[in-house]
């Protein structure tokens, strides 16, 4: 595993009309970075997975795995996190909606900051009303359930430590929770603001009902997950002890 390299991992699921476009975008963003790209085909039923296949035929820095059936973007997700070869994972949507372009600004606040995440704060999204609206009223009960601040939870944009990702307990959606598990994990996640795109091809997964109703039964899981969450290394009070009988004996 390469200490430099930068791993870039999107998932998708029916998005045979963005993957080129995203994909252009991704190698003009990172010109002059050590980087490979993974996209993780979920089972789609349009042409995403053959427009993969023809695109690494011609692009060494891709790789593509594929899900024989959808499995959902958390299991996508993790599918990519396992198979890359660097230590930072940075993570886009496939619909392209996530601007490359400010990959660049995640790793500097890293740099500066040595937090172990660094989220997405969308400043301007382009899309729907309805969308928009449910989106912040996720927001809000999110920080309400959990009792954190992170602006923009559902932004896929995001850089963070592939090891701390790892050690996080798996689970269906857990990509909607990804900050306040890094930090009940003793790790440190700030957000910094990004640009969003409309869609240049297809419409999205979620709908609007879907979306709230699955989101509370997820805050429901999590809460009760972060209650019996080990706490982190940081959070727990060393003393030393008096030697036992044994090691007094050693030490003699």
């Amino acid at each position: 595993m390469s200490s430099s390299m930068l791993s870039v991992v999107v998932p998708m699921r029916d998005e045979a009309g963005n993957v080129a476009g995203l994909i252009s975008d991704l190698h003009r963003a990172l010109n002059g970075v050590e980087f490979e790209l993974i996209c993780i085909d979920d089972g789609s039923r349009d042409d995403t997975r053959s427009v993969l296949r023809e695109m690494r035929a011609c692009d060494d820095r891709l790789r593509v795995l594929e899900h024989a059936r959808s499995q959902g973007q958390s299991a996508a997700l993790r599918s990519g996190v396992l198979a890359a070869r660097g230590s930072l994972i940075v993570t886009l949507d496939g619909d392209g909606q996530n601007d490359p372009a400010d990959i660049p600004s995640l790793v500097r606040e890293k740099e500066r900051s040595g937090a172990t995440m660094v989220a997405g704060f969308r400043q301007a999204r382009h899309d729907p009303w309805s969308k928009r609206l449910s989106s912040k009223i996720a927001n809000l009960v999110y920080r309400c359930v959990l009792q954190d601040d992170t602006p923009d939870t559902g932004c896929g944009l995001k850089l963070f430590d592939r090891a701390s990702f790892i050690e996080l307990p798996y689970f269906d959606h857990m990509h909607r929770f990804l900050p306040v598990l890094i930090k009940r994990g003793g790790g440190r996640v700030v957000s910094v603001p990004v640009h969003h795109r409309s869609r240049r091809s297809g419409c999205s997964k979620y709908g609007v009902v879907d979306r709230l109703l699955v989101g509370v039964v997820d805050l429901c899981g999590v809460r009760w997950l972060l209650s019996r969450y080990p706490r982190a290394a940081s959070d727990v009070v060393c003393v030393s002890l008096p030697p036992t009988r044994i090691e007094r004996s050693r030490e003699c």
